[in-house]
């Protein structure tokens, strides 16, 4: 797959190492239950596991029905189910770090690993909320290491108009590599979250989500 990284400039260790999940931890509450949590630079050094990652994966163009036509999602994916073999032992650290710091709010570990290619910034996710499963009723988390060029990650309460109590119409996330977002409470029930298209000349993305059992 002819697709490269551009190393960062500002991540200046020298080996890939997961750093404290709570230092430089910032949560915002959404409102009706829901939050996020943002930990900027939580993956140091990712460029190993990037390169690992779009090398390794048996990237998977998916195909779906959308009103009248068959169309090709606009990125790349694998799931992992609970049990199967995760790609690179990094992703079973990152998923048991998540699992212990988030145990207490969580009740249960992350078990799951979905992954997603954004190939350019031609390539995105649609509005949705990770709503199959337990998730449809009950709040959960959803947790995700972003490896790559940085993207936007888009929330807006579900079905759209503006914030409670703003004239905002969506929130903005800014997320680079190795940044991780965790949106927990009720943010798939009453949250809807994007990854929207761009014009800017960016690169290669993958998202890692991790996920408990029972929700996709």
């Amino acid at each position: 797959m002819d697709l490269a990284l551009q190393g960062s400039l500002l991540d200046l260790a020298d080996e890939m190492t997961l750093r404290e999940v709570p230092v430089g931890l910032r949560r915002t509450h959404l409102g009706l239950g829901a939050w996020v949590d943002v930990r900027p630079g939580w993956l140091a050094a990712g460029d190993e596991l990037f390169t690992a990652l779009l090398r390794d994966v048996p990237w998977h163009a998916e195909r779906r029905q959308m009103y009248d036509a068959v169309v090709t999602v606009p990125r790349l994916t694998r799931f992992y189910a609970a049990g199967e073999r995760l790609p690179h032992p990094m992703l079973d650290q990152a998923r048991d770090a998540l699992s212990a710091h988030y145990r207490d709010e969580l009740g249960e570990p992350f078990v799951t690993a979905g992954l997603c290619l954004y190939r350019d910034g031609r390539d995105s996710v649609a509005w949705h909320g990770d709503r199959v499963g337990r998730s449809k009723d009950l709040d959960t988390m959803i947790a995700i290491l972003s490896l790559g060029s940085a993207r936007t990650l888009t929330l807006r309460p579900r079905g759209g108009g503006s914030i409670p109590g703003t004239r905002h119409k969506s929130l903005r996330f800014p997320l680079a590599h190795g940044d991780l977002v965790v949106m927990g409470g009720s943010c798939q029930r009453t949250w809807d979250h994007a990854v929207p298209k761009t014009s800017e000349p960016v690169g290669p993305r993958i998202s890692v989500q991790f996920r408990v059992a029972g929700v996709r």
